[in-house]
């Protein structure tokens, strides 16, 4: 349940339904990445890196490739992906925040940077493991009760994944759910946009990913037995296919019930385009009220009639869009504030899990549980990324390498200063975020998938593998695909390039480059291993040892 609670992050929590919200079919990518990552992990790492000895990626790293310099690549690479991942918990940390307190995303965020500043770096470690099996009881409530008072109240059954498959009226709800969204220009909710290839490299990359993440892979050295590694893997997929299996449920719920609310001809089955069905400016519900002050959701009347308009102003239908136009609308009312306070016509995903139960008008302890929920998920991850960071700088660059005749206090100083350099610049990322909150997460993925999951699996699996042919394999994997994030999304500069398919290497998205990444990054370690100096000896003795089945059983150390 630890396990669970420090893997299902704010992007779980909070993004994953809102993705699924909007993209509709399309989003079912991360349900399979992020679950069957999972399978990797049991398969393929934990019970041999369990049996290696070692406590961290890095140190596995550097003993298996017998070099400092792989070491110090592994803590670069695993810096990258840590506050790449860090910076989605703390938008999330930051929303949360900015609904409950009534104040902007950025006041929000700010409260979220000082919580979680005061969790991880004062708390340390004991304080983060005690917290984390209740973190995972009270998130997976906060998911899943509202999610039955959602089903029941729109399907009349209790559990979301059937109700995902149950009638309204005289229509399965998935049908009826398509004919809302295309009524107003979406395109259908059960119909995916992506290509074949970027729905095979996303889920992938989220796979790879997954098993390549420092702060999960920690998870499985701390087992008493190499059988229990594997055990553990298998119970932490069931604790996650909880939430995973109520999130298809979730999103499209939430899609519907924020369609039918501002645009009430939807819930009768009315003409979408009559005068009265939409909503008054003057009457619009309350927790559209509460959600305005933090500027995720937005109201701007373009054709002054005090109602509002919620619908696809870019659509490719000319029917629907000269239907739209002889109503009198004048473009999609709806949307959120983007970072210079103007409009823009896209609700915000991140709102509508925590949303969700306003919209749905659900009791006020229901709402609070979720709010709950959302800060339980964001904090036990954030404060175990920047745990996974302190101890890569104290422990592994500074003790490991260049200082290691340091006191345990000085090492415990140094964690901590890199602890609060790391909540600053994650507090940065989190208010200029390249993406959406699973959308950052995404990309932390991709540069794990390239970077360290390819280099640990050869470490196993290929004894021959040398320290030249390691280091060269992780740096293309990291630099290609974060090269490639930054040119399509920008994180600390605007995109070079629009982040359009046509542009796309292959057609893989930034979420899905991972995959490239990570074949570069065996291509460029195999050759790079065969013209160097070969592996030594005892190294291969060692590698055969991790994988030879004698002694499973008892953690061996070497």
């Amino acid at each position: 349940m630890a396990t669970a609670a420090d893997w299902m992050s704010a992007a779980s929590f909070i993004s994953m339904a809102g993705l699924i919200a909007f993209l509709g079919y399309g989003g079912s990518v991360y349900l399979m990445g992020w679950t069957g990552g999972y399978v990797l992990l049991a398969i393929l790492l934990a019970p041999y890196l369990r049996k290696f000895g070692k406590f961290t990626v890095p140190e596995f790293i550097g003993d298996r490739y017998y070099s400092n310099a792989a070491r110090i690549v592994a803590v670069i690479c695993l810096i990258f992906i840590s506050f790449t991942y860090v910076a989605g918990q703390m938008r999330g940390v930051g929303i949360v925040f900015s609904r409950f307190l009534e104040v902007d995303i950025t006041t929000g965020l700010i409260v979220g940077m000082g919580l979680v500043f005061f969790y991880a770096v004062l708390g340390g470690m004991k304080g983060i493991t005690y917290t984390q099996v209740a973190q995972y009881c009270v998130l997976i409530f906060a998911y899943t009760i509202p999610a039955v008072f959602i089903s029941l109240q729109i399907t009349g059954n209790p559990l979301p994944q059937l109700g995902l498959g149950s009638s309204v009226g005289d229509m399965g709800f998935l049908t009826k759910l398509d004919n809302v969204v295309t009524d107003l220009g979406f395109s259908k909710y059960t119909s995916g946009d992506k290509s074949m290839i970027d729905v095979f490299a996303i889920t992938l990359a989220l796979m790879a990913g997954t098993a390549g993440l420092p702060h999960v892979i920690v998870r499985f050295f701390t087992v008493p037995k190499v059988h229990d590694a594997r055990v553990s893997a298998g119970w932490a997929l069931v604790f996650i296919a909880i939430l995973y299996t109520t999130a298809p449920a979730v999103g499209a719920m939430a899609r519907y019930n924020l369609h039918t609310t501002v645009n009430s001809a939807l819930a009768t089955g009315g003409d979408v385009f009559a005068p009265e069905a939409s909503l008054q400016g003057e009457s619009r519900p309350e927790w559209m009220k509460r959600w305005e002050a933090t500027g995720l959701i937005q109201w701007d009347d373009k054709n002054g009639d005090g109602r509002i308009q919620y619908y696809n102003d870019k659509s490719k239908d000319e029917a629907f869009i000269a239907k739209a136009e002889a109503a009198g609308w004048k473009g999609n009312e709806l949307g959120s504030k983007g970072k210079d306070g103007a409009f823009q016509g896209k609700v915000d995903r991140d709102i509508m899990v925590l949303a969700n139960p306003e919209i749905a008008g659900l009791p006020n302890w229901v709402i609070a549980l979720v709010a709950a929920g959302g800060i339980a998920a964001a904090l036990s991850t954030a404060a175990g990324l920047l745990l996974v960071i302190s101890a890569a700088v104290s422990h592994d660059l500074i003790k490991g390498v260049f200082a290691r005749d340091i006191s345990e206090k000085g090492e415990l100083l140094a964690g901590r200063a890199a602890a609060g350099v790391a909540v600053v610049v994650a507090g940065y990322l989190g208010y200029n975020p390249p993406g959406f909150v699973a959308e950052v997460v995404a990309f932390a993925f991709g540069l794990a998938c390239a970077s360290l999951f390819p280099t640990i699996v050869l470490g196993i699996f290929n004894k021959k593998m040398n320290k030249e042919g390691a280091i060269a394999g992780m740096l293309t994997g990291l630099v290609f695909t974060m090269g490639y994030i930054v040119y399509f999304k920008g994180i600390f500069i605007e995109p070079m390039a629009k982040n359009e398919a046509a542009n796309w290497l292959f057609g893989i998205s930034p979420e899905g480059i991972g995959v490239v990444g990570a074949i570069l990054n065996v291509v460029v370690a195999y050759i790079v291993g065969k013209i160097t100096s070969p592996c030594p000896d005892h190294i291969q003795h060692l590698v055969e040892d991790i994988r030879y089945p004698r002694g499973a059983g008892t953690a061996q150390s070497h």
